[in-house]
């Protein structure tokens, strides 16, 4: 852990589920603070600023889904948002994801997942450079374009998006329908056909890079070094 604290805002009104995320994520070495309405969320926020939120759909003041869009439109346009609610059909994770939310996941839910979401949440804040470079592969955040060995790749922006993510979580592995939820914005359904091609697609531009996108049964997609 590094030495300067990150700050966790739990956004929840079941005073059971904040009482026992800022303990769990106090004893794991962050600094936790907590809010049971979006009015109180805007006034933590006025006086601290957190590293990355944990946050409920369905509060006595709004919808936290429109908090996302409000907080997108603001200074906090690229703070990490982590749904955490009770709404588990595809529809509302697609709602959520596309309000702004950066992940989502749903109730009754383990802590240590909770803590691992956040950490990867965290990890991808922190990592906003110009470009990501894996050997002779570079990725131009900006410009949304690929290339190996300085040759454009030519690639897709949903297939610069499905390449960054993995680059970023290089080693973790990643469900179809989560990959294809979070590049596609829509759930996966039965045909998983487009995230097919496009890691296959992927895999043949970035061929001689040394990289690759591989899929193992039972655990998913992952990127690593060939």
């Amino acid at each position: 852990m590094e030495s300067a604290r990150k700050l966790i805002l739990l956004v929840e009104d079941n005073e059971k589920i904040v009482f026992g995320n800022k303990q769990m994520f106090e004893w794991e070495g962050y600094d936790a603070t907590a809010a049971q309405s979006l009015g109180s969320a805007r006034a933590v926020m006025a006086e601290h600023r957190p590293d990355a939120i944990v946050l409920d759909i369905m509060l006595p003041d709004g919808s936290g889904l429109d908090f996302i869009r409000e907080l997108r439109e603001s200074e906090y346009s690229d703070t990490p948002i982590l749904l955490l609610t009770g709404l588990t059909t595809n529809e509302d994770v697609v709602r959520g994801l596309r309000a702004g939310g950066d992940d989502y996941l749903t109730k009754p839910y383990d802590f240590p997942v909770l803590q691992a979401r956040v950490e990867a949440l965290l990890r991808r804040a922190e990592r906003v450079p110009e470009g990501i470079t894996k050997g002779c592969l570079h990725l131009d955040i900006a410009s949304g374009a690929a290339s190996v060995n300085g040759i454009d790749l030519a690639v897709t922006k949903k297939d610069f998006y499905l390449l960054l993510l993995f680059i970023q979580n290089e080693g973790q592995f990643f469900t179809a329908e989560y990959l294809y939820e979070r590049v596609w914005n829509a759930p996966m359904g039965g045909n998983n056909q487009a995230l097919k091609s496009a890691v296959s697609r992927l895999n043949k531009k970035i061929a001689g890079s040394s990289w690759r996108i591989s899929w193992s049964r039972g655990e998913g997609y992952t990127f690593e070094e060939e």
